[in-house]
């Protein structure tokens, strides 16, 4: 046995919380790395479709329904305006 293959790392993670001004806060992500940057990036972006989510699904949930006869309007005029196209 090696020493590489029995050995383990086991980091622990320190959370720290602090105040900082939007400026500073802009000043520190510029200074990222690209790779942190981009990591970054796809953090925000997932958090960010993720809230457009499901404020669209809201949207949707709460918006109009069709009743049955509106329903049936519809198809009746889908069929009309197919059998316009094929003449």
């Amino acid at each position: 046995m090696t020493f590489e293959s029995n050995f383990f790392c086991i980091f622990d993670i320190m959370q720290a919380q602090i105040d900082i001004g939007f400026e500073e806060l802009v000043k520190l992500v510029k200074a990222l790395p690209s790779n942190q940057l981009q990591k970054l990036r796809s953090e925000i972006d997932r958090k960010t479709n993720t809230a457009k989510s499901e404020a669209l699904e809201s949207l949707l949930l709460k918006g109009p329904v069709a009743t049955k006869k509106q329903l049936e309007t519809i198809e009746s005029n889908r069929q009309m305006i197919n059998q316009w196209r094929q003449v």
